[in-house]
């Protein structure tokens, strides 16, 4: 795959942020990429829970980078569409180990990634906002070095750890994070409809991200309502795959049943699948 191929796809995703609003869908590997493709999404997005759960770990940076970032480029070459990266916190805590890790997953091949301000510490969340900042500039000026135009999404982690004022917090960092650089905002958790368009307008003109990984009563056509331009679904499609496993597998070693292999979606179906994809 050529620098080229890159850079248009690239420029690609750039365009869908500019109107609209699309679903940038969650593969965790590359048969999970594919079969999203076929089904005619425009961009993908990896997860990095999704990822490690594939790889036995748990989520949270418990999965090595290298394999994180070879897990990234599975993704990128299974596809001819853009590739957004969950690079979590960055995989370090200053700016300048953000910046160069931000550099090694450019060169993957990715066409976007998002930074998170979550520490892993439930002691301390968040990033202090200064240092926050900081490391989104570190990831801002890796990109620019770069040449890449690779899109840079900012995450506010407020809802998921937890902050007693999670919407206040939220527009307050992701606005410091848009004026550090970032492209597109997105604070995960967020679901109320007056909170998301509220969020839309404080952060405007920038675009804002949803996650949706739940049951949810909005629909696409709803969340565009609202302001919002891309809506991805994080680990929900892996764990979508998990349960149907879990399922499946937990009747038979418990009640010596093969139950759980009701409604399988068909082997030539799949195998055909890959043997054109591929």
């Amino acid at each position: 795959m050529t620098t080229h191929d890159f850079a248009v796809r690239r420029q690609a995703f750039r365009k869908l942020h500019e109107s609209g609003c699309f679903v940038i869908p969650n593969p965790w590997d590359r048969g999970s990429a594919r079969y999203l493709r076929r089904l005619g999404f425009q961009a993908l997005a990896t997860t990095s829970a999704g990822i490690a759960f594939s790889l036995g770990q748990s989520d949270g940076q418990a999965v090595p980078l290298d394999d994180v970032l070879g897990s990234i480029a599975d993704i990128v070459h299974a596809v001819d569409l853009p590739v957004n990266a969950d690079f979590e916190s960055g995989y370090a805590r200053e700016p300048e180990g953000v910046a160069t890790n931000v550099r090694r997953c450019v060169d993957t091949g990715v066409a976007g990634l998002s930074i998170e301000d979550s520490t892993g510490d439930p002691r301390i969340p968040l990033y202090e906002l200064p240092l926050a900042i900081e490391r989104i500039k570190g990831a801002r000026e890796a990109i620019d070095k770069s040449g890449s135009g690779v899109l840079l999404t900012a995450r506010a982690e407020c809802y998921l750890v937890g902050h007693p004022e999670p919407f206040k917090e939220s527009v307050r960092r992701l606005q410091a994070y848009a004026d550090a650089g970032a492209d597109v905002l997105y604070a995960p958790g967020i679901h109320e409809r007056e909170e998301i368009r509220t969020l839309v307008r404080e952060l405007a003109p920038r675009p804002v991200n949803v996650l949706v990984g739940w049951k949810s009563p909005f629909s696409v056509a709803d969340f565009a309502e609202m302001g919002v331009r891309r809506i991805s679904v994080g680990s929900a499609l892996a764990r979508a795959a998990w349960s149907g496993f879990m399922r499946a597998a937990q009747a038979i070693s418990k009640q010596g049943s093969f139950s759980g292999f009701d409604d399988l979606a068909p082997f030539p179906e799949l195998n055909n699948l890959f043997r054109t994809s591929s």
